[in-house]
């Protein structure tokens, strides 16, 4: 499975020093299977730092979520069960780790779900007006690595996926879906596995430097 990293600068290696606490799943490396998730978090994290966003691609061998010698926690969506889940970590202001889980996978508390998951916290809002508020959210996607021993289920890809890149990407994706009726990740799943974008990332083709139409049209001659 693809799975990608958004940061400031590009991940060479995982240091979990670099890892804050108090995040949705406790302090851990996240990624996510959802290209545009990390590209949102790239270009903020590269504003924040005034630099410009990058990309990792890493293989995650999902076959670790089989593998009994991992502990394996998995949200399959917005439950009850991931709300307690998050609000715990969340208040944690402590420097232990309150699970002992290798890896989770589950949806993102975003911003607006974060305050959100604040005012249930302090008893604002009932768990089931939360939930239900929920419901109308565009998916998300985020598993966490948190231990060192989980790290062996990534493998880095590529060095980096430029802004550039990234604004490429992000149009024709929208487009596959206009034009094919296709959801974000069947869209995604088609352009991140063609022949297109394999040319796209080799900086000897400069294919960066063209118009993302133009990247698109290479791209539909290829699907026909």
């Amino acid at each position: 499975m693809k799975v990608f990293h958004g940061s400031y600068t590009h991940i060479g290696n995982i240091d979990f020093s670099f890892c804050r606490k108090r995040r949705d799943f406790g302090k851990g490396f996240y990624v996510t299977k959802i290209f545009s998730q990390a590209e949102f978090w790239a270009m903020r994290k590269g504003e924040d730092n005034d630099t410009e966003g990058v990309v990792t691609e890493f293989e995650f061998d999902d076959s670790f979520f089989e593998d009994t010698d991992f502990r394996i926690l998995r949200f399959d969506g917005y439950n009850e069960e991931w709300l307690d889940f998050i609000a715990l970590n969340r208040v944690n202001n402590t420097e232990q780790q309150l699970h002992d889980y290798d890896i989770i996978e589950g949806p993102v508390a975003d911003d607006d779900i974060a305050a959100r998951v604040f005012d249930f916290i302090k008893g604002k809002v009932s768990k089931e007006q939360f939930l239900r508020e929920l419901t109308h959210k565009n998916p998300t996607h985020q598993i966490c690595f948190c231990s060192l021993q989980s790290l062996q289920a990534l493998e880095l890809k590529k060095e980096n996926i430029d802004v550039e890149i990234i604004h490429i990407d992000n149009n024709i994706v929208q487009a596959l879906m206009i034009d094919l009726g296709k959801t974000e990740e069947e869209a995604m799943h088609i352009y991140f596995t063609s022949k297109t974008y394999t040319h796209l990332t080799n900086e000897k083709t400069v294919l960066q430097e063209k118009l993302w139409q133009e990247v698109y049209e290479m791209l539909k001659k290829e699907l026909n």
